[in-house]
């Protein structure tokens, strides 16, 4: 695709409508930005070579009309001394590099001309840039506010999932308390029933003492 048939393709294209119909915006206005900066750099680098050129001419320019000055120099001179056929070949050369001068300034004209249109070019291009470049800013911006959006729902579902767990955790605890007044009780019970043999075994032992006094005195 030629550099001029790209531009002039960007220039007309709608963004909005490009945008709208692509599968992919943000991948689509990275593109159209790419494309455009391309063609820019394109279009400044034409303008610039030709800009060169327009400069070679206004020397060839000022040398021709130099030349043209010469020569008409010297058909006066030749004038003077009454060479006529002097005179006449100085103004046959000084007519050839008038209608040389004259086409230099027809291209002169010309490449101001296309230097003016390039300009002006460039400029509209450079404001469809900004404009993809505030597009691009507003997708990115979007985007921004849908993770974030995102971020505060996926959030707002691990809190309910936590709450649940919280939930399952309180009533795990309950149920440990439960069981924990059960096995309380349980000892109690336990510890009652040991205290009970105790005694008869300490019961045991007193009457087995008096038993060994009373026969002690008996033997005294």
């Amino acid at each position: 695709m030629g550099l001029f048939t790209r531009f002039t393709d960007i220039i007309n294209a709608n963004l909005n409508s490009m945008l709208d119909k692509a599968e992919q915006p943000e991948k689509m206005i990275r593109l159209i930005i790419q494309e455009m900066e391309e063609t820019l750099v394109e279009v400044r680098a034409t303008a610039a070579k030709n800009i060169a050129e327009q400069k070679t001419l206004a020397r060839k320019i000022g040398a021709v009309e130099k030349s043209i000055t010469h020569w008409h120099g010297k058909a006066e001179v030749a004038l003077e001394k009454g060479r006529d056929d002097l005179a006449k070949a100085a103004l046959t050369q000084k007519h050839k590099y008038q209608a040389e001068q004259e086409q230099l300034h027809e291209e002169n004209n010309q490449l101001t001309e296309f230097l003016t249109a390039v300009q002006d070019d460039a400029q509209r291009l450079q404001e469809k840039l900004n404009e993809a470049k505030r597009r691009q800013d507003a997708l990115l911006l979007r985007q921004a506010s849908a993770e974030v959006r995102l971020k505060v729902r996926e959030k707002a579902a691990v809190y309910n999932i936590d709450e649940a767990i919280g939930k399952f955790e309180r009533y795990q605890q309950k149920i440990d308390r439960i069981e924990a007044e059960v096995e309380a009780f349980d000892m109690t019970e336990n510890k009652d029933l040991s205290a009970q043999i105790s005694a008869l075994e300490q019961d045991d032992n007193i009457e087995l003492e008096l038993a060994q006094m009373k026969k002690q005195a008996a033997n005294g």
